[in-house]
């Protein structure tokens, strides 16, 4: 028998070579239809493979995202299934589940996949599954691997294979299919009851702009079709949303070949609302002790050898620029946390000086492959809204509980209110990937554990997203689609202090080094825009809307007049443009809305005789009329509460 230990620390006895799915069976029929996977001792398991020794065992079902995990990948599997039924000779390349559904990369040879094969492949695919095939997960040798791959052909799992450790390499079967795959799946293609191929797209064999340019085909799938429906839904609603879409429609943003791939350029009503986003975070920040500093755009190579910036991101960088002087040589600035460090080191400091908080809106740049830019959210110039904080080793949890506060104002603000906080730890099995110390990592680690439960948050740990000089904080925020986004980030850094060997003056009078914190509550200002953008579907908030009124004249003949209410509104800071276009009032009327503009007044001869406007809202409709001021004492003290509330 084998204790198998539940996440309530119940505990049960059971033969030894249970399953999950037999536990769950055990547990009740209902739980035994609904489940799709298991972990078992932290590692993802199967539902049908066979537990030897005492464990603790999690089931998960659709509504957890270990499950949708599981069903995604089997479906993966179910659409490279269909595709060797459809195209023989077909080759494959990965196959894994996303975060909203799956894809699999293929080489069809000569044969082009198009977005109007879809849904000949879709039929296949629910053809399959309607026959209920079980998935079997298999053993095998590298050896062994590497001839059933090799005589059918499929030279990109061969390349796969030859880079595995023998002993550990695992195939999935399903019908006629047989995949390279760790797993795990659902035990069979049975609850696969709903399928929708999303689209077709080019991607480089792993990620390789020298390799071999594959088709990824992406997809989703449910267990009930009602759940694809609503779905599909969402999608539209996404696309309407589109940040690349609206970013045109408001003339907030835009993209030029001239200029370059990935280099997004502001244009003069996004610069104004990111200039707003940037001040709103300035005020914030003066208000918790931080200090402001600019640093240069490139940096010296040596600069970033030292900081480990060079050996981690030295290939997906920029080339280094060569200046006349032999032997000299400097990179784009990819992160501003090496020049931060040169700050602090400029000067002697005491203990008594610290904390020193550093912020700058800094520019840096990453050479990120043309198929992955998208938008603002994947660029290769980008601006963080960064901070590095030079504190002793007491005063970590307090400064570290700081940051979390002003990343709580943030979110209040914006109407951020759904959100999940990830602690990103190393990876315990493949420390390699990371610089410094096990000491330091432990107690870099226990630092943020420790603060997230004094502040009562639930965050999730996940091993191995760790940053390689630091573990991290990171907020995931569900916008209004319910899609989530990785913004807000908090880092804890004992590594760079060491590296360049930053030092301070303690009451002991001997030399200490000080910890650092990485902070970036918006992340990037691109990307923070883009969410924003979609989370509020361009209605922002009245305190950061580049225009907060617009003033309509009926007829030409109130143009005058229409100047003189916009006048009296800029008095009190009111954000006012006038559309005195020839237009009918009804047209002027529509394009606004459009613009997602959330006050509209109309003024004619009544509203100039009596000195008012009449007032529409966005989303609202009219509001009737009113005196100039009154209206901008309205405005005014609308902004004032909506301040009010995010205790900004």
């Amino acid at each position: 028998m084998i204790k198998i230990t539940f996440p309530d620390k119940s505990v049960r006895e059971y033969p030894q070579g249970t399953t999950p799915l037999q536990i769950a069976e055990s547990i009740s029929s209902r739980l035994a239809q609904d489940v799709l996977a298991a972990k078992v001792n932290d590692q993802e398991w199967d539902l049908t493979r066979p537990i030897d020794s005492d464990s603790t065992v999690t089931l998960f079902k659709w509504d957890s995202p270990e499950g949708k995990h599981a069903f995604w990948h089997t479906s993966a599997h179910l659409l490279a299934e269909a595709l060797q039924e459809l195209y023989p000779g077909i080759q494959f390349g990965i196959g894994p589940a996303i975060e909203n559904g799956f894809y699999y990369d293929v080489d069809a040879g000569d044969t082009v996949i198009k977005e109007s094969d879809l849904p000949a492949i879709e039929k296949k695919m629910l053809e399959l599954a309607a026959k209920k095939e079980g998935l079997t997960r298999s053993e095998i040798s590298k050896e062994d691997a590497l001839k059933l791959f090799g005589d059918r052909g499929e030279t990109y799992k061969c390349e796969l294979i030859s880079e595995l450790e023998d002993g550990k390499i695992t195939t999935y079967t399903q019908g006629a299919f047989t995949d390279l795959c760790r797993g795990p799946h659902i035990p069979s293609t049975s609850p696969i009851k709903a399928v929708k191929l999303l689209s077709v797209a080019g991607a480089y064999w792993r990620g390789d702009e020298k390799r071999k340019q594959l088709t990824r085909i992406y997809g989703v799938s449910f267990p009930k079709k009602k759940e694809l429906d609503e779905y599909l839904a969402l999608l539209e609603e996404a696309k309407k949303r589109d940040h690349r879409k609206l970013g045109r429609e408001l003339e907030l943003f835009m993209f030029s070949q001239n200029v370059g791939q990935g280099l997004p350029m502001w244009l003069p009503r996004g610069a104004a609302l990111r200039d707003r986003l940037e001040q709103f975070l300035r005020k914030i920040q003066k208000r918790y002790g931080y200090q402001q500093v600019i640093t240069p755009h490139i940096g010296n190579k040596l600069l970033y050898v030292t900081s480990g910036h060079y050996a981690k991101y030295g290939k997906d960088s920029f080339q280094p620029i060569n200046t006349p002087e032999e032997g000299e040589e400097y990179l784009l600035k990819p992160m501003n946390c090496p020049h931060h460090c040169e700050i602090f080191k400029a000067f002697p400091r005491s203990y008594k000086d610290l904390p020193l908080r550093f912020a700058e809106f800094g520019t840096v740049y990453r050479y990120e492959q043309s198929g992955e830019l998208h938008g603002l959210t994947r660029v290769r110039s980008f601006t963080q809204d960064d901070a590095h904080l030079f504190c002793r080793p007491d005063q970590l949890k307090e400064e570290f509980l700081k940051v979390m506060d002003i990343i709580s104002i943030i979110f209040k603000a914006l109407n951020f209110d759904n959100f999940e906080a990830q602690i990103s730890l190393r990876d315990p099995n493949n420390r390699e990937k990371y610089i410094g110390s096990d000491e330091n990592w432990e107690k870099a680690e226990a630092a943020i554990v420790e603060a997230c439960q004094e502040k009562g948050l639930n965050a999730k740990i996940e091993y191995g997203e760790a940053a390689f000089y630091g573990p991290k904080l990171d907020f995931m925020v569900k916008d209004a689609l319910g899609r989530r986004w990785q913004l807000g980030t908090i880092q804890v850094d004992y590594n760079l202090p060491e590296r360049f060997n930053l030092e301070y003056t303690g009451a002991d009078n001997l030399k200490h080094q000080p910890v650092m914190i990485h902070r970036a509550p918006f992340g990037s200002m691109e990307r923070f825009v883009a969410v924003l953008i979609e989370h509020t579907g361009g209605k922002f908030p009245l305190w950061l809307t580049p225009d907060q009124v617009v003033i309509l004249p009926i007829s030409e003949r109130f143009n005058d007049y229409a100047y003189k209410v916009a006048q009296e509104l800029e008095q009190s800071d009111i954000r006012v443009i006038v559309d005195d276009r020839n237009e009918k009032i009804g047209r002027k009327i529509r394009d606004n809305e459009l613009k997602r503009i959330p006050y509209l007044l109309i003024v004619g001869e009544k509203e100039q005789e009596n000195g008012e406007v009449s007032v529409r809202k966005q989303g609202e409709g009219d509001l009737g009329v009113k005196k100039i001021a009154n209206f901008a004492a309205d405005l005014v003290q609308e902004v004032e509460q909506m301040i009010n509330k995010s205790s900004y």
